[in-house]
């Protein structure tokens, strides 16, 4: 058995690593729209027998948690556009890639998608005897993609994705430094996805805090593409462009923020030789007591 499985990674095994980080950062933004629409897909279908707000966030933050932990090791688990921009900004990811990075999220949001929709078919045919509403008491396009309440204007509404993103890539480039207190070794997305609960239950009234242009775009092309029609991009005073744009200008504030703040000012790492002559001193110290 152990021979056939070596023999079968000497065959299949990808050699190229941006094709290794393709996949990755597919299949975790697959992984967190099937566990975050899912968690909506439930509540709006089962008219709220089966979920509530809480449950959405919960299991938003468990997709993100799930997802980083599937991509993590490979690609930094983005799944997310927005991170992915902050990280090129931060340096922490070559500009050459970012538009595969891109592409991948896309795609595992849209087939995401596919696999909610896969998976409540007959629930989605029970519950709006075949009319997919974009807009109403039966719609259920907000399934899989942010609209607006009726209070938020387009500008409040940019500023609430460019915030929310900011607060997430703060969170992130937190979490993930080694020369802050930073996250032990492998909880890192667990509090990733502590973080998405906290913007959840603090920023969600707006417009439920997309802050993943790939999250929302994916899914409201899909269901453009499903049955729901173009209404999914003229709603809302044409809203869809808003949480695309939106949290990338927010993970570019939050990236800068967190450089000029906190990184930029970090000490730097002593030497060897340096470490040496302080541990030498400090026995010398110790043996003269």
């Amino acid at each position: 058995m152990e021979g056939n499985k070596r023999t079968l990674r000497e065959r299949c095994a990808l050699r190229k690593d941006i094709i290794k980080e393709f996949l990755a950062e597919f299949l975790g933004t697959f992984v967190l729209i099937l566990f975050g629409c899912g968690s909506v897909a439930q509540t709006v279908l089962s008219r709220g027998a089966l979920g509530e707000p809480l449950t959405i966030h919960i299991g938003f933050t468990l997709g993100v948690m799930l997802a980083v932990y599937v991509a993590g090791g490979v690609s930094g688990g983005h799944v997310n556009p927005a991170v992915s921009l902050a990280m090129v900004v931060v340096g922490k990811l070559p500009l050459r890639k970012l538009p595969i990075y891109i592409a991948a999220q896309l795609l595992g949001a849209f087939a995401g998608s596919c696999a909610v929709f896969g998976l409540y078919y007959d629930a989605f045919m029970d519950y709006t005897n075949g009319v997919f509403s974009v807009t109403g008491e039966n719609a259920t396009a907000n399934i899989f993609a942010s609209y607006p309440s009726k209070h938020l204007s387009v500008l409040n509404g940019f500023v609430d994705q460019v915030m929310g993103t900011a607060a997430l890539v703060l969170c992130i480039l937190a979490i993930t430094d080694g020369r802050n207190l930073g996250a032990p070794k492998g909880l890192e997305p667990l509090v990733v996805g502590l973080s998405i609960m906290a913007i959840g239950v603090s920023m969600g009234l707006n417009c439920g805090y997309p802050i993943n242009p790939a999250r929302d775009l994916g899914p409201r092309l899909f269901t453009a593409l499903a049955g729901w029609g173009v209404e999914v991009f003229s709603a809302g005073n044409c809203w869809w462009w808003i949480p695309v744009a939106g949290p990338l200008v927010g993970g570019v504030v939050g990236a800068t923020v967190y450089f000029l703040l906190i990184e930029l000012h970090h000490p730097e790492p002593q030497t060897h030789a340096q470490d040496h002559n302080d541990v030498k001193d400090k026995y010398e110290i110790v043996t003269m007591t």
